[in-house]
């Protein structure tokens, strides 16, 4: 006998939406909700929340889950979060971040809204904060996380494992691998490696143990330095001190390498018009009003360049095949001048070049314009002759292409430059200023030799 197919098993319900739980004040669903969820998946979620209900998840989640969770959002929003609390549940969020993630949200909240949350936190974590938020982000002091393990010279072996061992719970998250030893005026004067400390006998002083004059960065260290420190050592960490030689904290490799990823899509963003961090999330009208004010500037820079080919309507109309052409000299042009753009940008931020160096990178720029310029020229040239069948016209756009190129890269080398000694932001201005005027000379370079040699090309 043919036993009937058993019905298919039930789906399981769908859970209903943080915002529902929110509005009906569901604090054990949504509390279950954020144990059980994946960190990707559930920031997914939160992230799409308005502004007031992920401060209201905040209130609702004990502290060290609300940190988690800042910890995964984009900065913006976790500031937005952050400042839509009360000042009592903000210090309590940020206690449980480390020192330089919670440095780094203080240090972009302004001291009206920030002085209140530091005012409920405990008074030496205050201190501490107040000091790192004076710090540049992309220094040492900024950077740098103050948990780390310092004893006196003088402490013996047994001493510092008990005081290990009494301080578990607070150092088991801490990735600890060297003991820091300090003199009585906390000046770093060696470090002890955790297997060495083990071994010892409990009865000898960690200074016998020591490394001595341990490899150290200030303070004030560049984030370039930083990365030049790393490429030199292999170290995971490094030791900040300040100028009496007082240990501050660590500086991670880690926290170097991402602070150069953010300074690298915060240049992207700016190099296409975003002047801050933008989400979706955010409302329609400020999404709107920070784009246009970009593409505002844009319309009259693009009404410029194409002022030029209107000088040049009799030329263009009796040559309409030089219409097909523009724009192809215009795109490969602004294609050279922003490679040198990119290298420009490049070499500031690692220090490489300096501000003043314009016609070092000049020199450099034209013999890798002429290079390319002939090339591409060439090209362009030959194409030109094959396309419309007359060589005059394919001497025309080529040698504009080639002597445009050398202008773009010329320009897209130099305007970086010249742009940050001014104490203009390179990455937000150098991709206009470069596509107007590469577009200006690219149009008048070919509808000029056009209009010279017009006899040849009707």
């Amino acid at each position: 006998m043919i036993e009937p197919p058993s019905p298919p098993p039930e789906a399981a319900p769908t859970p209903p939406p943080l915002t529902e739980l929110l509005r009906a004040g569901d604090v054990a669903t949504i509390r279950e909700r954020v144990a059980a969820s994946e960190a990707a998946t559930f920031t997914l979620e939160v992230s799409r929340l308005s502004a007031e209900e992920r401060s209201r998840l905040l209130e609702v989640l004990p502290a060290e889950e609300g940190a988690d969770i800042l910890l995964h959002l984009p900065d913006v929003q976790a500031i937005e979060t952050l400042t839509g609390v009360g000042p009592g549940t903000a210090a309590e969020v940020l206690h449980e971040l480390p020192s330089d993630e919670r440095a780094d949200l203080l240090g972009e909240i302004d001291d009206a809204r920030a002085e209140p949350i530091l005012a409920e936190m405990e008074p030496d974590e205050a201190a501490e904060a107040r000091v790192l938020r004076e710090y540049e982000d992309d220094e040492a002091g900024g950077l740098m996380a103050t948990e780390f393990l310092a004893f006196p010279e003088d402490t013996t072996v047994a001493d510092v494992v008990r005081e290990l061992r009494a301080r578990s719970e607070e150092i088991e998250d801490l990735d600890v691998q060297y003991v820091y030893v300090t003199d009585r005026r906390r000046r770093l004067v060696g470090v002890l490696r955790l297997r060495d400390l083990l071994l010892a006998r409990g009865t000898r002083v960690i200074s016998e143990r020591m490394v001595k004059d341990p490899l150290t960065v200030r303070d004030e260290t560049s984030v370039e330095a930083l990365t030049d420190f790393f490429v030199e050592h292999a170290f995971l960490g490094v030791p900040v001190i300040d100028a009496k030689g007082r240990m501050l904290g660590i500086v991670h490799r880690g926290a170097v390498q991402e602070r150069l990823k953010e300074r690298a899509d915060r240049d992207l963003q700016r190099s296409q018009g975003l002047v801050k961090e933008e989400l979706r999330s955010m409302p329609l009208g400020l999404r709107a009003r920070r784009r246009l004010s970009w593409l505002s500037i844009n319309i009259l820079l693009n009404v410029v360049a194409a002022s030029v080919i209107a000088t040049f309507q009799d030329t263009l109309s009796q040559v309409i095949a030089l219409a097909v052409f523009l724009p192809i000299i215009s795109d490969m042009s602004g294609c050279s001048g922003n490679q040198a753009v990119a290298v420009s940008m490049r070499e500031l931020s690692l220090g490489l070049v300096l501000p003043r160096e314009v016609f070092r990178v000049l020199g450099k720029e034209v013999m890798v314009g002429l290079v390319n310029g002939l090339a591409l020229g060439t090209l362009v040239a030959v194409g030109g002759w094959l396309w419309n069948g007359n060589p005059w016209f394919g001497v025309v756009v080529g040698a504009a292409l080639a002597v445009n190129t050398l202008v773009a890269v010329s320009i897209g080398g130099a305007v970086p430059l010249l742009l940050k000694r001014f104490g203009v932001d390179p990455a937000l201005a150098s991709g206009p200023i470069l596509t107007t005027v590469t577009d200006m000379c690219g149009f008048f370079l070919v509808l000029g030799l056009a209009t010279a040699m017009l006899p040849k090309l009707v």
